[in-house]
């Protein structure tokens, strides 16, 4: 039962693999809207996924935190022209005060790995 963390640091890893499972660290990005935000996080998302062996279409879960709820309807536009339909995770939105007050959206994802052939 090993545990792979990739890009350690002093608090936390960019990525844990564990039992076929991984588990992203919270991502945001700066950006003037929301909605630039929600699109710079996702492209991260999609780079640590794939970097992970994982891809959008191996979501399990994702945590979305706004810091203002009245976002939710800007976010949700980018989320939906991203998440491959069919391949929908489990997921969960809530409002919280974010690392800084310039960031409006962090975005939380876990994802199968896919098996190597």
């Amino acid at each position: 039962m090993s545990i792979e963390r990739i890009g350690a640091g002093t608090r936390m890893s960019r990525i844990v693999k564990h039992n076929g499972t991984a588990y992203l660290s919270g991502q945001v990005a700066k950006g003037d809207s929301v909605a630039d935000q929600t699109r710079k996080c996702l492209e991260k998302v999609d780079a640590l996924l794939a970097e992970a062996g994982s891809s959008r279409e191996h979501m399990l879960q994702a945590i979305i935190w706004l810091d203002d709820m009245s976002d939710f309807g800007e976010m949700n536009a980018v989320w939906d022209e991203w998440v491959p339909q069919a391949h929908e995770p489990a997921r969960a939105c809530g409002q919280a005060h974010l690392a800084s007050p310039d960031l409006k959206v962090e975005i939380i994802v876990t994802a199968a790995v896919i098996p190597s052939e």
